[in-house]
């Protein structure tokens, strides 16, 4: 009797620790869920928001995956200690939407002294740090600015005074993106830039440095905007003031709202940045990372694409689900 007591005791001990395993395994902190801390600039963004969206379905999608995604509120010194966070708490990786391109460096050597690869997404960082993380997926920031300009270019008759509207100053997108403008610019010497400003991608600053922009009484052939929120908040200023006219307005990204725009007439140009194919690509690639698998380049792009009127329902359809 003794001998089955021992027997049936043991056998319970086991079958409550294949139990107890099988539990661990299914919460969120199992060994075999692979947890990516996601650190955002700011949730309050309509473009940024398909790109978290590309993130967030791809880890409802996969039970083995858990994603924690916070916001830095547009707050450099408070992402790198949400990155501290994740870091403290042990994530499997770390995917960086810097706040500012020259502060993501620090989050990177923390993450390095704590072995955790980090994947920099949408703004690139600069080419010391480009070295140091597993890699970088986005777009050739320079490219939008150079296919936007070369089409205002091509709408004005290589001729006129155009207004800048700049992002939040000192971003990779921001630099690359006039950067392009610039270079075609200089190829087309009757074309004068006469205003440039930052509208810090915002639709409403927009509003406000348009205004700002009609009240000096400056005559524009045409507003380039950094970005399509800034480009809309453009055509609302021009349009209540009844100044609108022929004035070519261009942006990029091609939010759904701007392809709206394009679709009625008022934006006359966008470039694609395929926001939702970033946040897929960066997650995609954290989890590359975690398996220990090679990136054959660091820096993943995802291609621009003009869109004007003559194409934009073909982009449109991109965002239908």
């Amino acid at each position: 009797m003794n001998k089955k007591l021992i027997s049936f005791l043991m056998l319970f001990v086991l079958l409550a620790g294949i139990l107890a395993g099988c539990g661990s395994d299914s919460s969120s902190g199992g060994k075999d869920t692979i947890v990516i801390g996601a650190a955002m600039p700011v949730f309050d963004d309509k473009w940024l928001s398909y790109l978290y969206d590309g993130i967030k379905e791809y880890d409802k999608e996969h039970d083995d995956v858990e994603v924690n995604m916070v916001d830095a509120k547009n707050d450099s010194g408070k992402q790198i200690s949400q990155v501290e966070t994740f870091i403290s708490q042990g994530v499997d990786a770390v995917i960086i939407n810097p706040v500012d391109t020259d502060a993501v460096l620090p989050m990177v050597d923390l993450a390095n002294e704590a072995e955790i690869p980090v994947i920099v997404v949408n703004r690139m960082p600069d080419k010391k740090t480009m070295k140091k993380i597993y890699a970088f997926v986005g777009s050739e920031s320079l490219e939008a600015g150079t296919i936007q300009m070369e089409k205002v270019a091509e709408l004005i008759g290589g001729k006129g005074n155009i207004g800048i509207m700049n992002g939040t100053l000192g971003q990779e997108a921001v630099v690359k993106r006039t950067e392009g403008n610039k270079e075609v610019v200089k190829k087309n010497p009757d074309i004068k830039i006469v205003r440039e400003a930052t509208a810090d991608w915002q639709r409403s600053q927009g509003i406000t440095l348009m205004e700002n922009w009609i009240q000096s009484g400056e005559q524009f052939d045409a507003i380039v905007a950094n970005n399509d929120e800034m480009a809309i908040g453009a055509i609302m200023a021009l349009e209540e003031s009844g100044k609108r006219g022929d004035i070519i307005v261009a942006g990029i990204d091609g939010t759904l709202d701007a392809l709206q725009y394009v679709k009625e007439g008022k934006l006359d140009v966008s470039a694609f940045q395929d926001a939702y194919g970033q946040g897929k690509g960066s997650i995609e690639t954290a989890i590359k990372a975690v398996k220990g698998e090679k990136v054959e380049e660091k820096f993943i792009n995802i291609p621009f694409e003009l869109i004007t009127k003559d194409n934009v329902d073909e982009y449109i359809k991109k965002w239908e689900k």
